[in-house]
């Protein structure tokens, strides 16, 4: 018995010093988060390039290739969700917070501070501004979550196996992923998980936070930003009692109907025209420049803004892949390989564009032709950032709330999807995993945000972020090797 939950019994007590130490010794957290990271990037931060360049390519290939027509599933097995209960579900778990946190913050903070060799505040940063917005929240990081859901999908619905990460490792390890290996693989998916998740948390908390600072002068103390915690916990704990097809499809579908809604009034409202030309040119750009732009370090000149952003993104989409993968291939069984990777691939990639032209773009026009001054929050406030740009549109009040419901909801469904996944993880991979490790998972990465933001805020997510991943994307490129092995396998 003690076997079956060795996953489990080592994942929770590793997760558990990290909070005892953050709470007990914050000034050791403080200090030494810090230097790990620093020695990550230094010795690593190239590694994070090429592998979220090479997941993309990988996976293109594979939707092209004779593996395209492969089901995930039986060879007559049938899709469980529609089109866009399934997008809708793997766009929230995807993105959610992220994309509203960042949606005006990051393009307004490239705009200020470019990278060195581009002049800040001119035409030419608002272009780098919006083109490294689509390459941060573009295909990469779909590339990446299609490798591991993909994989994971592959091995659980075709070939029966538990749908964890480690039995994807059956070609290269064999029987060993039932042993020692294998918990290795589902402890270093769990502890990955945990910091991405708790990032994603932690930035969704704060912008809550600064929404009702904004809107209703809610004090601005890490006590409250630890209150909102608390209670989005219990709200994700009770949908997550609800269970996967009621509570988080749901929510799901609410959130696309919320974010739909205040994407298309701040379309009407702002600079209509400006932000189609935006979204135009961005998309050329983009599409001219990604292999230049995937592959920059700017090791002469710019180094320290791609870690502090780029190779930032790379490592929280690795680390979010573990809960991502698991959660979008227990919803995408019977979706043909290239289904799932047209899917999965093109229509979140154009959603989020177009919401970094509205967003990212009314406020650059704000900043740039209204002469309005939005771009120095942006950059030492970014929590502020949204409502700020709101604030001058018509209705901003009501635009304002619209985005603190939107941030509550895609809180909830992000954490109620990581503790079900979470649960699934370390219960040999069971679909149906117990409630008491769902509960339990659920304070843990609650906990894990209230550590890492008392202990040193948005920075303390971002650096913990950067180093968890490292081991995990050394895991997700052995199981490329370990996909396409098995794939090989199957009869033309």
């Amino acid at each position: 018995m003690l076997k079956k939950q060795t996953v489990f019994i080592i994942s929770l007590i590793v997760l558990l010093a990290v909070i005892l130490g953050g709470a007990v010794f914050p000034d050791f957290m403080r200090y030494v988060v810090p230097i790990v990271h620093e020695y990550v990037l230094g010795s690593f931060g190239w590694l994070y390039l090429l592998a979220a360049f090479f997941f993309l390519v990988f996976s293109i290939i594979l939707a092209f290739s004779r593996f395209g027509s492969i089901k995930l599933g039986g060879d007559n097995e049938k899709p469980q969700y529609s089109y866009f209960g399934w997008l809708s579900m793997l766009f929230a778990a995807g993105m959610g917070i992220g994309l509203i946190f960042w949606g005006v913050a990051e393009p307004l903070s490239h705009y200020l501070h470019p990278v060195e060799h581009i002049p800040a505040i001119s035409g030419e940063a608002a272009g780098f501004a919006m083109r490294y917005s689509f390459l941060h929240w573009g295909l990469q990081p779909w590339g990446i979550y299609i490798v591991m859901s993909l994989s994971l999908a592959y091995f659980t619905f075709r070939r029966g196996m538990p749908p964890l990460i480690s039995s994807c490792f059956y070609p290269l390890l064999g029987e060993k992923i039932y042993g020692g290996w294998g918990y290795l693989i589902d402890i270093l998916a769990v502890v990955s998980t945990i910091f991405g998740v708790a990032t994603s948390l932690g930035l969704g908390a704060k912008q809550i936070h600064g929404g009702l600072n904004f809107l209703y002068g809610i004090p601005d103390t890490i006590q409250i930003t630890i209150i909102i915690i608390v209670i989005a916990t219990v709200l994700f704990m009770l949908s997550s009692i609800i269970g996967l097809d009621k509570g988080i499809q749901f929510l799901s579908k609410s959130n696309m109907a919320v974010a739909g809604v205040l994407l298309l009034l701040v379309l009407i409202l702002g600079p209509t025209s400006h932000i189609l030309a935006v979204f135009s040119s961005t998309m050329g750009d983009y599409l001219n420049n990604i292999l230049h732009m995937s592959l920059q370090a700017n090791p002469f000149e710019g180094y320290e803004w791609t870690k502090s952003w780029t190779l930032f993104y790379w490592a929280w989409w690795i680390s979010w892949s573990p809960f991502v993968g698991v959660f979008i291939s227990r919803i995408s069984r019977g979706r043909t390989i290239k289904e799932f990777i047209g899917g999965a691939l093109i229509v979140p990639t154009l959603l989020t564009f177009f919401w970094f032209s509205v967003f990212g773009g009314t406020a650059l026009h704000m900043q740039i032709h209204e002469g309005i001054e939005i771009a120095s929050l942006a950059y030492q406030e970014p929590e502020l950032a949204l409502f700020a740009m709101l604030d001058y549109l018509p209705l901003g009040e009501l635009l304002s709330l619209l985005s603190v419901i939107l941030l509550a909801v895609f809180f909830v469904t992000s954490a109620d999807s990581a503790t079900f996944v979470l649960g699934m993880m370390t219960s040999r991979g069971s679909l149906t995993p117990p409630l008491s490790k769902k509960l339990t998972w659920g304070v843990i990465q609650s906990a894990v945000a209230i550590v890492l933001l008392f202990t040193g805020g948005l920075t303390a997510l971002q650096e913990m972020n950067i180093s968890a991943a490292l081991p995990f994307s050394v895991v997700m490129i052995l199981l490329c090797y370990n996909l396409y092995a098995a794939l090989r396998e199957e009869p033309t």
